[in-house]
């Protein structure tokens, strides 16, 4: 599983994800603000799935102390790149989430748990990626798990594209909120889509006081085409306006991306 992962990533342009368009921008517009509420100055953080470092990098220039790491080789190499430019020093490895044996118990004040908990489709990866995170968490640190939602998934991929409009599909996704790089339709990699129920049990049943959950971008990303079009000062109302709802219980199941955090 984790090869087929490290191929996808290594072929798909990660450092464009949230730059290049309205509708992905909302993610890092939303999420940035609200960690921000919840992040006290000068952490010590670690991002143990990176991606290219837009999270690690925008934290690390806010005077936080960013380690960022990622399963993905090109991932690192992108971050040690863009590294070289930088007036602040970031720590940086090639890493697997459910293996963070190199750090210390109680080592930083902030996880970001934001990528790998979806790609990890046996209860038992999840449990060693969410146990990893916790270990090397201090006592009043936060944990921040990103997950996809189950039943919105299957609508997302059908609108973008009809050959996905199958029923077997749907019924798998939102039976097992399994997909594998194997399947016959598969419209990504190995993968696990989770619900607002399973993560907030999830949290409770590892001793975590859940602090906040809301969604990253909402419906955006499956509405691209019309936000794309939006100037500047329309986007900035949506923006707004998703801020101010993100945390509705509605608003959970119907986003392209969540995010649930958890006091140690």
């Amino acid at each position: 599983m984790k090869k087929y992962v490290i191929e996808s990533y290594e072929n798909y342009k990660e450092e464009d994800r949230l730059t290049t368009n309205n509708a992905r921008k909302i993610e890092f517009i939303n999420t940035v603000k609200i960690l921000g509420e919840h992040i006290k100055k000068k952490s010590k953080i670690l991002d143990c799935a990176a991606g290219t470092g837009v999270y690690a990098f925008y934290l690390a220039e806010q005077g936080h102390d960013v380690t960022a790491t990622d399963i993905t080789p090109r991932h690192i190499d992108i971050i040690n790149k863009n590294l070289s430019n930088k007036q602040y020093d970031m720590k940086s490895a090639v890493l697997d989430a459910t293996d963070l044996s190199v750090f210390d118990d109680d080592s930083f004040d902030v996880v970001l748990n934001m990528g790998p908990f979806y790609h990890l489709t046996t209860e038992e990866q999840r449990g060693k990626c969410i146990d990893e995170c916790i270990r090397v968490l201090k006592n009043d640190g936060i944990l921040v798990t990103a997950y996809i939602p189950r039943f919105y998934v299957f609508q997302y991929v059908a609108m973008n594209n009809r050959k996905y409009l199958d029923g077997a599909l749907a019924k798998q996704l939102v039976e097992t909120g399994v997909l594998k790089h194997s399947d016959e339709k598969c419209f990504w990699t190995d993968t696990y889509y989770s619900s607002k129920e399973e993560m907030e049990q999830l949290y409770l049943s590892k001793n975590l006081e859940i602090i906040d959950h809301f969604a990253q971008d909402g419906t955006a990303p499956m509405l691209s085409h019309q936000v794309d079009q939006w100037n500047e000062s329309e986007f900035d109302v949506w923006c707004q306006y998703h801020y101010s709802v993100c945390r509705e219980q509605s608003i959970l199941g119907a986003s392209n991306h969540v995010i649930i955090i958890g006091k140690k």
